[in-house]
């Protein structure tokens, strides 16, 4: 309330030199310090109790607040050290950094960017948007950044969210009763209690190897999918009989849903506000209760599963996958490590391969934040332990090698490509593909560089304020794409993404419920899969493109499919609710 940083009473920062015993020369000492790899971090700072009383533990007074010298979202740093006076200054100074000029360069900007993954913590805010929600990350003052990490640490800290002022802080106190000289250290790997899960998440401090960890990730257990399915709050439904109904039953569906209120027109629905008389609920949200709908209402149909969230939530659709086969898993989902459950599988795999020269790009997403929002591609190992930190986060091999469309006015740039899927059943499984794609383009050519440039890595346009939006029909799109790729007709291409979205679907439904989409005969369903097309050798040597599922999306946004094509919900609502597929514009695949 007082605002009182009295830290300089109680503390002092350190600055400690290692000095060889014999070496009298400072000169010399001088000449060795510069031929070391990272000249700038040598000199290193610890935080010792000054006060002549020391500290007591128990006294109301003994705690302190750190300033935070800057506060950031991860896609924002390069811009903010580039623009605002006098940060990347201190920051350099702050991580240890030589930074002599008056103007900032890309070279002191980049060992910043890299640096600061040493130093930064994190906190996210617990409501507002998704945007709001995104994490924050922030780097303590000089002070707060010099206390140095410890196993047996004298204080901790935790950051406090001041509302009055609308301003974060550090808050540190004491764990015990200190002396003057006594060091002030914090634990850097709070909270973890196991020895390897430590020693993985201090590595950006404690360099290491965990090459002898195997990266091999195996399917989680059963207990795994159950606590998921506790966490969830969904209650499975009990067995029922498939409903029959007449042959020309008008149906009421009751929706939350604008797009299917405006374009739904087939003569066999009709709409009700009343959800108590609804044959069919078609909800925006999750429905959980599926037991008691099952035990009172079994012929209500509704467009969700019980346990679909094993394809729509990332680290789940990666774990299900794995029963597809393959030391890496299936070919057509990129190699995906869940930070919370396999961070020493990942490290072993990043460190392999870094140890055979190959290619170590990756993309950190969050385990069910859509629309890429705290979203980073990263090669350092380093930003990919402290990620863990922010948010739940899944991280899989970045598509390092794309196939990319010809752009006139850009160049080669990045496309993904989006099918709408409508699974009619579990058992016996039926899967049908709306017969038109939906394309994304990035709106700069693609290279390995430049992570943090959205418009060359991401293809997600429709969300980012002032940025065009490149749209292109799959009617137009094929020929070009075969005109670009004269030796890949798109039949072909296709039948491999079918076959890839099949076996997901097979997988997925390999186990009954917790472990598999449960089978519940009045589900049915549609999602949104979105994929890239990667370069890849096939077994007998040749190059083939291979189909990379990204996500699986609930619920997706139909609003293009309903502009461009305005019998979507007519044929979507005919093949899943009526089973008549003739004159929709619909595939079975499965």
């Amino acid at each position: 309330q007082s605002q009182v940083f009295d830290a300089g009473d109680y503390f002092g920062i350190m600055q400690v030199e290692e000095v060889d015993e014999e070496e009298d020369d400072d000169e010399e000492m001088e000449e060795q310090l510069k031929k070391k790899p990272n000249p700038g971090n040598e000199p290193c700072f610890k935080v010792i109790v000054t006060n002549e009383n020391g500290l007591q533990a128990s006294n109301p007074n003994s705690i302190f607040l750190i300033d935070h010298a800057w506060t950031y979202r991860v896609e924002h740093a390069h811009q903010q050290l580039l623009h605002v006076p006098g940060l990347l200054h201190r920051m350099a100074n702050l991580m240890g950094i030589d930074f002599h000029g008056e103007i900032p360069d890309e070279g002191s900007i980049e060992r910043v960017l890299q640096e600061m993954w040493k130093y930064n913590q994190t906190y996210q805010l617990s409501q507002g948007t998704a945007e709001e929600k995104v994490p924050v990350w922030y780097i303590m003052d000089e002070f707060g950044s010099r206390i140095q990490h410890s196993d047996q640490p004298s204080f901790a800290t935790a950051p406090l969210f001041y509302m009055p002022q609308q301003i974060a802080y550090t808050v540190l106190w004491p764990l015990r009763d200190l002396e003057t000289g006594d060091e002030v250290t914090r634990d850097y790997a709070y909270g973890e209690a196991d020895r390897l899960i430590r020693k993985c998440v201090l590595l950006p401090w404690v360099p290491t190897e965990v090459l002898d960890v195997n990266c091999f990730t195996p399917e989680p257990s059963d207990e795994h999918y159950q606590a998921i399915l506790a966490e969830n709050k969904e209650k499975l439904p009990i067995a029922i009989n498939p409903p029959v109904y007449d042959k020309d039953k008008v149906f009421k569906v009751f929706t939350d849903i604008q797009q299917v209120l405006n374009n739904l027109t087939h003569p066999r629905f009709v709409f009700t506000d009343n959800e108590a008389e609804a044959d069919i609920l078609y909800n925006f949200s999750h429905f959980k209760d599926y037991r008691k709908l099952s035990e009172e209402r079994p012929g209500v149909m509704l467009n969700q599963f019980p346990c679909e969230n094993l394809l729509t939530v990332k680290d789940c659709l990666a774990s299900i996958s794995r029963r597809a086969g393959g030391t890496d898993g299936p070919r057509w989902l990129p190699r995906t490590f869940n930070l919370q459950t396999e961070l020493p599988q990942f490290i072993s795999y990043f460190q392999q391969r870094d140890r055979r020269g190959e290619d170590n790009h990756w993309i950190c997403k969050p385990w069910n934040l859509a629309r890429s929002l705290d979203t980073h591609i990263t090669n350092s190992l380093n930003n990919i332990i402290r990620h863990r930190e922010s948010s739940p986060k899944v991280v899989c091999k970045y598509i390092d090698n794309p196939v990319l469309f010809h752009r006139e006015d850009v160049g080669m740039v990045k496309f993904d490509i989006r099918y709408v899927v409508l699974l009619r059943s579990i058992k016996p499984l039926k899967l049908y593909i709306y017969d038109v794609f939906w394309l994304r383009f990035s709106n700069r050519a693609f290279s390995l560089d430049d992570l943090d440039d959205y418009e060359k890595h991401f293809t997600v346009m429709n969300y980012a304020p002032g940025v065009t939006l490149k749209q292109v029909h799959c009617d137009e799109f094929i020929p070009l794409f075969e005109k670009q790729y004269p030796e890949y007709p798109w039949t072909t291409v296709q039948a491999n993404i079918f076959k890839a979205f099949a076996e997901l679907f097979q997988v997925a439904s390999a186990k009954p419920a917790p472990l598999g989409i449960c089978d519940y005969p009045s589900s049915r369903a549609i999602y949104a899969i979105d994929l890239m097309l990667k370069w890849d050798t096939s077994r007998d040597g040749k190059r083939i493109m291979q189909p990379q599922i990204l996500e699986v999306n609930f619920n997706p946004d139909c609003d293009r499919a309903c502009k461009y094509h305005p019998t979507f919900f007519n044929d979507v609502f005919s093949a899943l609710f009526l089973d008549e597929t003739d004159s929709c514009h619909v595939t079975c695949i499965v």
